[in-house]
């Protein structure tokens, strides 16, 4: 490769292609909403965190006080559960949701990139053979990679084949009828 920088050509070697990762294997998926969710989920740890810092400020400043138990318990819960139930219910929704999917050709496992509860980047390595797809679809689950659910868009894949590896699609399907007339006289 060469490119040109200020008027001087610089000449770049590289034995991988930049969809490469070393230790994870060639890049077959980039999820587009990764920025999203990493945003979504800082804005709520961020202000759930300043809502801990602030209402006992607040609180003893303006003097707001309830003469019921009941309503203070109200108010407090509230507050509470914006404040706790928020990030939480964030995070179980999008924790399965595939940043950077890697393949792995001679070894046939796939590591995906996901973001965990602090925020960080998260490996998940499965074989091929772990994918299980779910008899009913779900909502934010695409597939299930040993027991951990996984999202992902199929048109994010830049080589359709990459999906169809993935979900076990392009395996030969056999079908066995003696198993089938086992399985009618097990019912």
């Amino acid at each position: 490769q060469v490119a040109s920088f200020q008027g001087v050509a610089v000449r770049s070697l590289s034995t991988s292609s930049p969809h490469e990762h070393p230790e994870h294997g060639r890049l077959v998926y980039k999820g587009n909403l990764a920025k999203a969710v990493l945003g979504v989920r800082f804005f709520s740890y961020s202000t759930s965190i300043f809502n801990l810092f602030m209402m006992p400020y607040i609180i003893l400043k303006t003097g707001i006080g309830f003469e019921s138990l009941f309503i203070q318990a109200a108010f407090y819960g509230l507050i509470g559960f914006f404040t706790f139930v928020t990030p939480v219910t964030l995070h179980v929704l999008t924790k399965g949701y595939v940043i950077r999917l890697y393949y792995k050709d001679e070894m046939d496992t796939y590591t995906a990139i996901t973001y965990n509860a602090i925020l960080t980047e998260k490996a998940t390595v499965f074989h091929q053979k772990d994918v299980k797809i779910p008899d009913i679809t779900k909502m934010f689950t695409t597939f299930y990679a040993k027991t951990k659910s996984m999202l992902v868009n199929p048109t994010l894949f830049p080589n359709p084949q990459d999906y169809n590896h993935l979900m076990g699609y392009d395996k030969s399907f056999y079908f066995n009828l003696e198993e089938e007339k086992e399985a009618d006289k097990r019912k």
